[in-house]
């Protein structure tokens, strides 16, 4: 492992400064095998340190994950330790039998919580290591009934994962068919592409026995092969044999072992170390070509951010200049773009905003908030005839007083007032909100932005007083001169006329037009009545009707508007929806059996704009009264009904002559309202803010103060930049490291596919791989000829007697050497590729 330790950690320090965890998910290494099989001694010697407990029996009964760090010091921290550091590894031993006895007892108890250990040191490579309890068959102490099925789920737990590795350990004095470790390993991993058999304890086996069909790959084959360990006994490890001697006595054994000493490069824990290196630089190089499109994005969209920030000098005054004026000259086109409306992509999709918002107010809103403030029927009518008969006196009254109709109509003019102010109002919180999101692009520029923000708004509120001002003299025009020779007023003469014919034909003069079309739901309908469902509602000027869907061809009601008054509803506390009604004033049903029809909309702004619809189709909303104390209110009805049974039918003809002719003057002067309002808020607000940022902003600016303080960087635009300029450099860097481990790495290919069916019968065919060349039964002596007759082709090199020659002592010239890779030594290898 050591050839990558250093290329694999300058990429882990590229990315510890990226900020950001390493991506690149190196494999972890699960061993598997049954109890007391030594799987623990496996782990150990990767480390390369005695600290795992030992002992007969079950002696893992906790998850181990092991995490190798490449460190300068060598020590170990757990997880549920934080902050303590073990130099001691036999301390590290105790902490992991004190932590799994705090957990599952101390009567061979198990549990699937795993315990983290991180071991930093300069001769790991960062890895991650499991170490898994032993299989069982039988629950002792305080292990449940099911022992063995839990240990099974625990294992997979690990195992199932793509990136990990697994050791299927096999004790060597056992027989292999029964190998649960192999069996598992197969279910997860059935092509044999991330296990690796390794046979433990060959210097426990009978004597007269070894395991070399299995070590040579014909006994029950593998795609990667078995690998042959020899660990330390538990007589040297209670007489603290140290590692690195057990390393060269397992290295001795495999080399005098007559049966094991022409396979001793491919034996042994340096091996299996190799095996797991080569795995590793694969799994490193096929993450590679990911990791590296991943980074050239995240550069390609670094640079353009970091272009600005390459040769930033936080001291120098030019640049400091340049980016107050870019900001200016860019909240200069972000607020026209806004107000005027744009068809780029910076366009608002979720909400109204800005001009679209502002265009509503002046439209929808002023229209339903001057019909709101108009009096009810009853009440106006009762008005004119206090006007008529007091202006009449004592005087019996033989003609229509004109002087009621002015004192009516300065009454109705007076009210316009506050729908006009509140207009105002609202355009000037949309306009400051425009402003604040204008200025978001300066939050790297704190004191700019706060300075920015405090010119425009102090100017926006200079000018809506100035504006409030104007529209009220617009209102007091009206209250000077009743001007009653206007085209569009009906006169005296015309007034009783058209109240005649309005009753005698009773037909709108909107006709039967379509106004709007939406979905609203029903709210006061119980869900089996088809209520609280969304229906297709069609307002016209003389009735609403609502349909299942859009197509507007299944047709639930329609209901005639004649009569109806709109109320507002208080939103229920489990509802968001926004909610108002449709009821009579006289109290019939409305729909069915109800009293009113409720509706509701997700928002306020769709809410308003139907109550703006309705008004354009006569439906006005209830009229809003303080209510006085009991006693007080019913004197008032009382006297009020007195007074109207007193009237006489002369009285009433002149309050329907009163009431046509305010109706009619007061259409001019709504009219005319609507009109002027807008052009007076454009005018004196939006259009003199929008010159105001483009022609005197830079100059307020200038004058408010220090330019170098005001372009200051904030704390987290200046740590900001720094990060973009870090992660810029640690891209880079490593960007060019993967080329070195492009270049520095040699991937060895996958082995071959084997054949594997071997669970239920693989003891029947023991030569389903190739002999080895130490390992001829009984060869036939006609080979000979054969082989030394054609040397390069593959069929007359399948003679067995050859390998016999260099790997049998004293069996002929050729010495021991010739296990090794030579002249000799290809020849029986081909008949493998058959």
């Amino acid at each position: 492992m050591e050839q990558l330790i250093p290329i694999v950690n300058k990429l882990q320090d590229a990315f510890t400064q990226l900020g950001v965890h390493m991506q690149l998910d190196l494999p972890q290494i699960a061993v598997v095998g049954g109890q007391s099989a030594g799987k623990s001694s496996v782990l150990e010697n990767f480390v390369g340190k005695d600290f795992l407990p030992r002992g007969s029996g079950i002696v893992t009964r906790r998850p181990l994950i092991l995490q190798l760090i490449h460190g300068i010091t060598e020590y170990g921290e757990f997880l549920h330790c934080k902050g303590k550091k073990f130099t001691n590894f036999d301390e590290i031993r105790k902490e992991i039998e004190d932590e799994t006895d705090r957990v599952t007892g101390s009567n061979k108890g198990i549990s699937n919580i795993p315990i983290n250990l991180r071991v930093y040191s300069p001769h790991v490579l960062n890895l991650t290591l499991i170490d898994l309890p032993g299989l069982t068959k039988v629950a002792i102490g305080d292990q449940p009934v099911d022992i063995e099925q839990q240990i099974k789920n625990m294992i997979f737990q690990f195992i199932r994962k793509e990136t990990c590795l697994i050791l299927a350990v096999t004790p060597a004095n056992t027989d292999l068919a029964n190998s649960d470790a192999l069996k598992l390993a197969k279910e997860v991993d059935p092509q044999g592409v991330r296990t690796i058999g390794v046979i433990t304890k060959l210097d426990l086996m009978d004597e007269g026995t070894d395991a070399r069909d299995i070590l040579e790959n014909k006994l029950l084959p593998l795609r990667r092969g078995y690998i042959g360990v020899v660990n330390r006994s538990q007589k040297d490890i209670e007489g603290r044999k140290d590692i690195h001697q057990a390393l060269a006595a397992e290295r001795k054994f495999f080399l005098s072992h007559p049966s094991y000493r022409h396979i001793a490069d491919r034996l042994g824990t340096p091996y299996l170390q190799r095996v797991l290196n080569q795995q590793l630089t694969n799994h490193i190089r096929d993450t590679l070509p990911g990791l590296r499109d991943k980074l050239q994005k995240q550069m390609l969209t670094l640079e353009k951010e970091v272009e600005e920030y390459k040769h930033f000098q936080p001291g120098d005054t030019s640049i400091k200049t340049k980016a107050m004026l870019q900001m200016i000259q860019q909240l200069q086109s972000d607020f026209e773009r806004t107000i005027e409306g744009s068809g780029s992509a910076l366009v608002n999709t979720n909400e109204l905003s800005g001009g679209a918002k502002i265009n509503r107010i002046f439209h929808e809103r002023l229209r339903f908030e001057i019909v709101k403030m108009a009096c009810d029927e009853k009440e106006l009518r009762r008005e004119i005839s206090f006007a008529i008969r007091n202006i009449h006196g004592i005087r019996v009254g033989l003609f229509t007083p004109d002087m009621a109709f002015e004192a009516i109509v300065k009454r109705q003019i007076a009210q316009l007032k506050e729908p006009v102010i509140k207009c105002v109002d609202l355009v000037v919180q949309e306009l400051s909100a425009v402003v604040r999101s204008c200025t978001d692009k300066m939050a790297r520029y704190p004191r700019l932005r706060e300075e920015t923000e405090r010119i425009i708004t102090t100017h926006i509120r200079e000018r809506e007083q100035r504006c409030k001002e104007q529209i009220l003299l617009l209102i007091d025009f009206e209250l000077a001169y009743m001007n009653t020779n206007h085209e569009d007023f009906i006169g005296f003469a015309n007034a009783q006329n058209k109240s005649e014919n309005a009753n005698k034909t009773g037909a709108r003069q909107l006709g039967n037009q379509v106004i709007r079309k939406g979905h609203m739901v029903i709210q006061n309908l119980g869900i089996m009545k088809g209520g609280s469902r969304p229906y297709w509602f069609v307002l016209t000027s003389e009735s609403i009707s609502w349909y299942k869907d859009e197509d507007e061809k299944e047709k639930k009601y329609m209901l005639p508007l004649d009569g109806l008054k709109l109320r507002d509803i208080e939103q229920g506390f489990m509802s968001r929806r926004v909610t108002f009604a449709l009821f009579s004033p006289d109290g019939r049903n409305v729909y069915k059996d109800y009293k009113q029809l409720e509706l509701s909309c997700e928002t306020v702004e769709e809410v308003e704009s139907w109550k703006a619809s309705f008004l354009r189709a006569g439906v006005y909303p209830e009229k809003q009264e303080t209510q006085e104390n009991g006693d007080e209110q019913e004197g008032r009805e009382k006297k009020s009904a007195s007074e109207e049974t007193s009237t006489d039918p002369q009285l009433e003809r002149q309050v329907e002559t009163i009431r046509n002719l305010v109706d009619s003057y007061m259409k001019i002067v709504t009219k005319t309202t609507r009109d002027m309002v807008p052009k007076a808020i454009m005018m004196l607000i939006i259009n003199n803010t929008k010159d105001f940022i483009n022609g005197e902003l830079l100059a307020h600016l200038y004058a408010s103060g220090d330019q170098a303080q005001m372009m200051e960087e904030s704390a987290e635009a200046a740590s900001r930049r720094e990060e973009m300029l870090r992660m810029y450099r640690a891209c880079r860097d490593a960007l060019r490291i993967i080329g070195d481990v492009s270049m520095a790495t040699v991937s060895a290919p996958l082995p071959p596919p084997v054949k594997n069916d071997w669970l239920p019968s693989g003891l029947d065919n023991p030569r389903l791989s190739p002999p080895s060349p130490g390992g001829p039964r009984k060869p036939a002596p006609t080979a000979q000829g054969s082989a030394g007759g054609r040397g390069p082709p593959p069929p007359p090199a399948s003679g067995r007697p050859a390998p016999a020659i260099p790997n049998r002592p004293g069996g002929g010239a050729p010495p021991l050497p010739g296990g090794r890779p030579g002249g000799a030594l290809p020849p029986p290898l081909l008949p493998s590729r058959r």
